[in-house]
């Protein structure tokens, strides 16, 4: 980084941070440093110049606009630059700040308490990179519902399996089936593409048939090679409105052989069941013949106390936003924390997802948290893959 080709502008009311951040920079070896004491002023600064500065050390608590209305002012602006805030505000406003910058798609390399240190200050800056050339973003392409149909029909949708391994041991405890479309034209199709197609047009049903029937045959296989694993398979709540939808998982694992112990059923209330007697029943009685069920992405949604009070889930998944990231941040850790103490009270596994790197690995063991799912483990492969993948994993957690 070329300390002379960035322009760093300091909005603070306070002259004193001017002088002593401008000092900071100075000693750091940025030449280009400008300083307001208010918003309004700052935003004649932007429009006046034909270079609007790359970097803004900005403090949230200012009289007349505060720092979360400038923000809301340079994405009107369309403001390309990053963020560092440096403010005497707690860490959950400066958390909630940093969230919304991001929400407007404003780079924020991060946050600073008062007095901010010139080491800490160097190490944010170091993060600073300039802007890449906007390229219109390409948009998903969203399936119509006779496509989907096709899918189906045509053999084209296949299931992936990301593993589950136990935090204390490392040893593989079971799979989330996740579903594929392999596309005849554009390849590899994602389900956010075509899922709520399918449940908008009556098709779920027939969709979830496909997926339970190939999960249920590997389970098979599995099984008959002495790979014994929890087999997870997500439900939509569309497929809870009838109780046929019991009668078909009940039919397809009797006929594929497997006991329904190794089957896992993953629920996600993405919105408000307005009549719960018929799903209910379904995952009550699922259960009663000794299915597992799992409360999915707990904590969004509507998936949340309610639920635990009034279904008999096995399993609670700690959605992944409370995990990534939560051995740096108090708010985090405290969801994640009181999530996992409410699974332990309530008898409950728990599974931590979105376990990306090294830290959330060694922070959800040491938090006794029983099962962990993401990237840094594993990212979903067909099942052909498992095998090799489970030696390579044996050998990686015994170093």
């Amino acid at each position: 980084m070329n300390q002379h080709t960035i322009s760093i502008l300091i909005l603070d009311d306070e002259s004193f941070m001017h002088k002593l951040l401008g000092r900071m920079l100075a000693n750091l070896g940025f030449a280009s440093i400008s300083a307001c004491d208010n918003g309004h002023a700052a935003l004649e600064l932007i429009d006046s110049t034909s270079d609007s500065p790359n970097l803004i050390l900005l403090d949230l608590n200012m009289p007349e606009m505060d720092g979360l209305e400038f923000v809301r002012r340079l994405v009107e602006r369309c403001y390309s630059g990053s963020l560092i805030l440096i403010s005497g505000e707690d860490e959950r406003m400066q958390q909630a700040a940093e969230k919304l910058a991001s929400a407007h798609k404003i780079t924020v390399l991060g946050h600073l308490h008062k007095p901010a240190s010139p080491e800490g200050l160097a190490a944010l800056i170091g993060k600073w990179m300039p802007p890449r050339q906007s390229e219109p973003r390409a948009t998903k392409k969203i399936y119509d519902a006779d496509e989907v149909r096709a899918a189906i029909n045509n053999g084209e949708l296949v299931n992936y399996y990301q593993p589950k391994v136990e935090t204390s041991t490392g040893r593989v405890v079971g799979v989330e089936t996740l579903l594929r479309w392999r596309h005849p034209q554009d390849g590899m199709v994602f389900p956010d593409q075509f899922i709520y197609v399918a449940e908008a047009h009556g098709l779920i049903d027939d969709l979830t048939r496909v997926v339970l029937t190939g999960a249920l045959a590997q389970a098979r296989v599995w099984l008959e090679t002495g790979l014994m694993l929890q087999v997870a398979v997500n439900l939509s709540m569309d497929n809870l409105v009838s109780l046929d939808f019991l009668d078909l998982v009940v039919g397809l694992a009797a006929r594929a052989g497997v006991p329904a112990q190794m089957m896992e059923l993953e629920v996600t209330e993405t919105r408000l069941m307005e009549d719960l007697r018929i799903p209910l029943e379904i995952l009550t009685r699922l259960r009663l013949k000794r299915f597992r069920l799992s409360i999915d992405d707990f904590g969004t949604g509507n998936s949340s106390l309610a639920q635990l009070r009034d279904l008999p889930f096995d399993e609670l998944k700690i959605d992944q936003s409370f995990v990534h990231g939560a051995c740096e941040s108090d708010k985090l850790r405290a969801m994640f924390n009181s999530s996992l103490e409410l699974a332990k009270q309530l008898g409950m596994k728990a599974v931590a997802e979105g376990v990306e790197d090294q830290a959330d690995w060694n922070f959800v063991r040491q938090a006794g948290c029983d099962i962990a799912q993401g990237y840094f483990i594993a990212r979903p492969m067909p099942s052909a893959d498992l095998p090799d993948w489970i030696q390579s994993w044996q050998k990686k957690f015994s170093l």
